[in-house]
């Protein structure tokens, strides 16, 4: 299980999804404090739906299909989460609620490149399974 590279880019993914959220804020805003994915419901439910969603996936490593599936549900609901992101900087007018971006926002774009990277992987080793039962 944690010799393959994928579940290395899984943790990673998941580590970015539920640790990472507590460190970096989302934005600051006009009164200057700043909003962390744990003040905001949608968002933390969002980002620990994601962590969860990369820890059952390392587990799932003897059934490559449903690794890979999850993995590819957790693209989109990253993708969810930076839509959302993207809406609620675009939406408000001025500066009345959102005074100055985080690096935060860019959490799920990280996730999103490990899960890809994770995918790959998963599919490379569906491929080579598949190479060598052909071979039998």
């Amino acid at each position: 299980m944690i010799q393959r590279i994928q579940t290395l880019y899984l943790l990673v993914a998941s580590g970015i999804s539920a640790g990472l959220i507590f460190v970096f804020n989302l934005w600051i805003n006009a009164e200057g404090l700043s909003i962390f994915a744990k003040d905001e419901t949608l968002y933390f439910s969002l980002f620990l739906g994601s962590a969860t969603l990369s820890l059952i996936s390392i587990f799932r490593y003897k059934d490559r299909q449903s690794q890979f599936v999850l993995g590819r549900l957790n693209i989109i609901l990253n993708f969810i989460l930076l839509g959302l992101f993207v809406y609620r900087s675009l939406s408000l007018s001025g500066e009345t609620d959102v005074s100055e971006k985080g690096i935060g926002i860019l959490l799920p774009i990280f996730s999103i490149v490990f899960l890809v990277l994770a995918n790959k992987a998963i599919k490379k080793d569906e491929d080579l399974v598949k190479s060598v039962d052909r071979l039998r």
